[in-house]
């Protein structure tokens, strides 16, 4: 690992919201779904000494190493995988890690994979259609972006993005293909748009929904979200932090789900599901970055934290 890795400053989102969320204790367990640069790990393992550990997953190689540098002291206490969260229940099995006291999903990019030009997440900096945070996967923004027919790329930028303009920013692309890289696409996306009033870039949903097809991100969290009641023990915590509506809209459907006993469609007389309550909310609400937290971290502004817990 490179000296400017093992040295990148890693600042997690709402940290110590996070430790509270968690009711994070001394001896306990928790699992880390999106270790990333292992800033809330390192808080969890912080506060859960003596005698707890910490279970980190993430997709990304270059997140794991860095990780493991940011939680060297704590080696003893923590174990780190490189897999996809959507894989959570065979990790818990294969690594013995059942039942949890908490469980912590964190959707956002990390600060690493937005810096890594090379990596392609970011419409700032120049680099390869790429978005994979697994680079083993095959499809890469680059076949999305040039070899998708124009009303799957527009419908794709549109569901994925909730870009009002798709259909302008496809007929685009499609008319200046191929795409060579993120500098060449967020001018092309720019160009499709034009002036408008905007706090953001005006490539930033396009970006967002190719990284959220590139990765499966939505597919994923439902299936890790499911799947984590069966990592959590009676009374544990399960704490997402969503950035963007399509993630939180599946984070709170999943939470007030399973807050309800019978799930039958109001068209069924009789309850056939019987399906029972397994999580409770701490509160209806979600919990947002201070004021303060969005100036040391703007990055932050648009996290919402969602916390239940289990039945």
């Amino acid at each position: 690992m490179s000296i400017a890795l093992a040295n990148r400053v890693h600042t997690p989102v709402l940290a110590d919201e996070v430790v509270e969320a968690l009711d994070v204790k001394p001896g306990k367990r928790y699992i880390d779904c999106t270790l990333g640069g292992g800033g809330h790990s390192l808080a969890i393992l912080s506060g859960c000494q003596p005698g707890g550990q910490l279970l980190g997953i993430d997709a990304d190689p270059e997140a794991i190493n860095l990780a493991q540098h940011n939680l060297y002291d704590f080696f003893e206490s923590s174990i780190i995988i490189n897999d996809n969260f959507y894989n959570l229940e065979n990790i818990c099995r294969e690594t013995g890690f059942l039942a949890a006291s908490g469980i912590l999903f964190d959707l956002g990019l990390s600060s690493l994979q937005l810096a890594s030009a090379e990596r392609g997440f970011s419409f700032q900096l120049s680099g390869p259609l790429d978005m994979r945070f697994n680079p083993d996967e095959q499809l890469t923004a680059a076949d999305i972006v040039n070899k998708l027919p124009e009303p799957k790329l527009a419908q794709l930028i549109l569901i994925y993005g909730e870009e009002p303009m798709a259909n302008r920013i496809a007929k685009n692309i499609v008319d200046h293909r191929p795409i060579s890289d993120t500098a060449d696409l967020a001018a092309t996306v720019s160009d499709a748009i034009g002036d408008r009033l905007s706090k953001i870039h005006p490539a930033t949903r396009t970006f967002q929904a190719l990284r959220i097809a590139v990765n499966r991100e939505l597919d994923h969290l439902t299936t890790a979200l499911d799947q984590s009641l069966n990592c959590l023990e009676k009374g544990g915590r399960l704490a997402v932090i969503s950035y963007h509506s399509l993630e939180d809209r599946i984070v709170k459907n999943f939470m007030l789900r399973e807050t309800r006993g019978c799930i039958c469609p109001p068209t069924v007389p009789q309850c056939r599901c019987q399906h029972k309550p397994s999580l409770a909310l701490l509160s209806k609400h979600p919990v947002y970055p201070s004021d303060e937290e969005i100036e040391r971290n703007p990055r932050g502004r648009s996290a919402k934290l969602r916390v239940a817990v289990k039945l």
